[in-house]
């Protein structure tokens, strides 16, 4: 398919602690001047009650002689008490693996907590089959004793819903500085000529051109192979090519960075999104079919977001979308557009090839 394929990659002790610690002083002796005002340290003292009692008889079995009754101690002997330093180690990072804690818990609780997480489980389970189980078609849920039929709208409004909230936790969980895992040339795998349709004749190469509209300036502008290939610098990335259709493939891509070619023709300052069309694209039968794909402009900034022009150290071929194509290691494979005639910024999201078919229009990965 032109762009039914996942995004993919190219090539290209601690120190120990000076833990600090105040030492502590021991407490001064009664005969100190009047100036030292830290208060004295209990000093045990001696009286004959103490004394008797503890000169109490010891029995030959260890155990106190109770024929002797030990007399009440009338004063509080405390031993003098010996202060160390103590040094209180520092962490020097902040992300350093911590010891699990410990935590406590009454057994009552324990097993109220226990009811409740698999009560709770229970639920959602339930929930979950019950949510599924309207999906199967009415044949299967008669067989199963299950007679509520959901027509076919109300089960694309169930699965649209379940695509934007799939999309909603995958813009969210989206960052600049998150990269797609890289490989080595060792992994890469063969990758599929997956055209939308019919692979085109190379009857386009000689007249092909990249239109760029909505931009800042208000003109229309159009480039060739060689301009984009003498201007701008080239960058090699091994990434993994995800295809909706349940497969991917390591491949070597080599091309200019989407984000490059932005900052040299801006766009106009209130777009958000980039309509990324191929005007050569054929129909399963050969006949002309635009492919287009809706990319948020934050997605075009990912530095590995790229327009390729080479695979696997050479110019691309027909099949695999030459002369310039999309990648974008963080989409699914169908926002890949092949054979790129023409990019067009806009403020509001533009229609999306797959969308009327049922895919969700955001296609993170």
């Amino acid at each position: 398919m032109n762009n039914k394929e996942k995004a993919s990659s190219l090539e290209p002790e601690d120190i120990p602690s000076s833990g600090t610690g105040s030492k502590l002083e021991t407490a001064k002796l009664p005969g100190a001047g009047p100036e030292d005002t830290t208060p004295a340290a209990p000093v045990a003292t001696e009286t004959p009650e103490t004394v008797e009692a503890a000169e109490q008889l010891v029995a030959a079995d260890g155990s106190p002689s109770s024929s002797i009754e030990p007399a009440p101690l009338l004063h509080e002997a405390v031993p003098p008490i010996a202060v160390r330093p103590v040094f209180v180690k520092k962490r020097h990072n902040l992300f350093e693996e911590q010891p699990l804690p410990v935590i406590e818990m009454a057994p009552p609780m324990m097993r109220y907590r226990t009811r409740r997480e698999v009560l709770a489980f229970g639920i959602g389970a339930v929930a979950a089959g019950a949510g599924a189980g309207f999906l199967l078609p009415q044949a299967t849920l008669n067989r199963l004793g299950v007679r509520r039929d959901m027509n076919s709208r109300g089960k694309e409004w169930l699965l649209n819903n379940a695509l934007r909230v799939d999309d909603d936790v995958a813009e969210a969980l989206y960052s600049h500085n998150r990269m797609v895992p890289t490989y080595t040339k060792s992994q890469i795998t063969p990758i599929k000529n997956n055209y939308n349709g019919a692979t085109p004749e190379l009857w386009y190469i000689s007249a092909w051109k990249l239109t760029l509209d909505g931009l800042s300036s208000g003109l229309s502008i159009s480039l060739d192979i060689r301009t984009l290939m003498s201007r701008f610098s080239l960058h090699e990335q091994i990434t993994r090519f995800v295809c909706v259709e349940g497969w991917s493939a390591i491949a070597w891509w080599a091309g200019l960075r989407f984000d490059d070619l932005l900052r040299a023709y801006p766009p106009k300052s209130q777009a958000k999104w980039a309509r990324v069309e191929s005007s050569v694209n054929l129909d399963a039968s050969g006949n002309p079919d635009p492919y287009f794909a809706s990319i948020d402009l934050a997605t075009v900034r990912h530095p590995q977001t790229l327009l390729v022009t080479h695979l696997d150290g050479q110019p691309l071929t027909v099949e695999h979308g030459a002369p310039l194509r999309l990648l974008v290691p963080v989409k699914l494979g169908l926002k890949n557009v092949k054979a790129i005639t023409r990019i067009t910024y806009s403020a509001e999201e533009p229609r999306d090839y797959w969308t009327p078919y049922g895919y969700s229009s955001y296609d993170g990965i």
